[in-house]
């Protein structure tokens, strides 16, 4: 059993909680557990698309070559936070300038393409053997390195009495805490995040995403082929030839298969790997059954 998830997320459990009750439902439905991995996690007061890879198809998560994610999400002006959210305690109030949105709608094309950005203190960035929001929790505060990220689109979609509304599309990487406090920081004002809604993550989006109600109903049909996450061509190989692919060794390239790399299955339509071809043969470079 391989394939992916997209699972809608509700506000309060942490992504590993989520990613647990995931590997419950499943073991339920087929008397094992079966590994997960995360295509990116979401902090526990956010709420939206949870993307899992679901047995082997952990193996393929280098694979997945989108990974730009899309978020709806709420600007707080007037008060910073330690942790860059609403979950945090205040550390500064500044005054709300009373032409915040005007100030907004200039400053947002100032944001969008390649940006630095350096990670908040409550994150799960590592520094010297441990995570920042470890350290963060003591009272400390370490230099951090900035990373390239890039904004392709920033909106603002409403605003009133000091709480905007923004949609966001972005490259992985990008923290949207540090964003809203550097929105505030260009015009003049302490800021954090408010809510956070994730609709999209590369070729996963929200209006098919599934509750986790939703998905113990229907496992089966939860499951996402990988076909439909990595844009790889699938070619099927006969008895003989899946064997021997299922073995490691090298067997002819079907005719018509142009692909460097193409997913695999046999006559069963059973996915058995990824292959890559090395001339006029196909060579096994993940092999799942």
């Amino acid at each position: 059993m391989l394939g992916f998830v997209n699972v809608f997320k509700p506000s309060g459990p942490t992504s590993t909680q989520v990613g647990t009750r995931v590997r419950h439902i499943f073991a339920r439905h087929f008397g094992e557990r079966l590994p997960i991995g995360h295509l990116g996690t979401l902090d526990p007061d956010a709420a939206g698309v949870l993307p899992l890879a679901l047995g082997k198809a952990t193996r393929l998560i280098p694979l997945v070559e989108d990974r730009r994610k899309s978020y709806v999400f709420t600007l707080s002006l007037g008060h910073a936070t330690d942790t860059g959210d609403a979950s945090g305690a205040t550390i500064r109030e500044t005054p709300v300038p009373a032409d915040a949105k005007a100030l907004l709608e200039k400053v947002l094309p100032l944001f969008i393409g390649a940006l630095e950005q350096v990670p908040p203190m409550y994150s799960a960035v590592h520094h010297g053997g441990r995570r920042l929001y470890e350290i963060a929790r003591e009272g400390l505060v370490v230099d951090r390195v900035s990373r390239k990220i890039t904004i392709y689109g920033l909106t603002l979609l409403g605003y009133e009495e000091g709480l905007a509304r923004l949609a966001c599309a972005c490259s992985e990487g990008t923290y949207v805490r540090t964003l809203c406090e550097d929105l505030g920081d260009a015009i003049g004002c302490a800021a954090h995040m408010g809510a956070l809604l994730r609709d999209a993550v590369g070729p996963f989006v929200l209006y098919e995403s599934l509750t986790l109600d939703q998905i113990a109903a229907a496992p089966l049909d939860a499951i996402v082929p990988p076909e439909r996450v990595i844009p790889l061509p699938t070619i099927v190989l006969d008895g003989r030839g899946a064997a021997d692919f299922r073995a490691g060794r090298l067997v002819p390239l079907p005719t018509g298969a142009v692909a460097k790399h193409v997913f695999v299955r046999d006559n069963s339509r059973v996915l058995v790997g990824v292959g890559e071809a090395v001339g006029a043969l196909l060579a096994p470079r993940k092999v799942f059954l």
